[in-house]
């Protein structure tokens, strides 16, 4: 069993294409992914990408995905030092990484910006390494 890190896009990319993760792995997020998922899938349907029931139906998905948030005091001062090193202006992203420096074995986004800003700083993974082998 492995414990993965995924940031709101690659959530919103699992339940858009209704890919099925391994139930042998865990996904941890911080508390924020959520809401950073809402505002995606507002975002697409108020440029037109996506229709309000169909976000709808994707929010329903992401809200039933088991995954464990984290947002308690340990994670958020992580957080905090990783932005600091980085000389980054905001924490958020930050947060991904100190999830899964603490509670994650590697952290996996389709975006390829995250990718970057995540190497050097936690272990990586692919998206295959999350689903169910076909």
């Amino acid at each position: 069993m492995a414990r993965y890190t995924i940031d709101a896009p690659t959530l919103l990319h699992l339940v858009a294409n209704e890919i099925v993760c391994d139930p042998a792995h865990r996904l941890v997020a911080p508390n924020l992914i959520r809401s950073q998922a809402l505002a995606l899938l507002f975002a697409a349907v108020t440029s037109g990408e996506l229709t309000e029931p169909a976000a709808f139906v994707q929010h329903e998905r992401l809200t039933e995905l088991k995954m464990r948030l984290l947002g308690d005091r340990v994670s958020r001062r992580t957080a905090w030092k990783i932005a600091r090193e980085q000389h980054w202006e905001s924490t958020f992203d930050a947060e991904y990484f100190a999830v899964c420096r603490l509670q994650a074995d590697a952290f996996i986004s389709i975006d390829p910006a995250m990718v970057a800003k995540a190497t050097g700083i936690v272990p990586l993974a692919d998206l295959a390494d999350l689903v169910l082998p076909s």
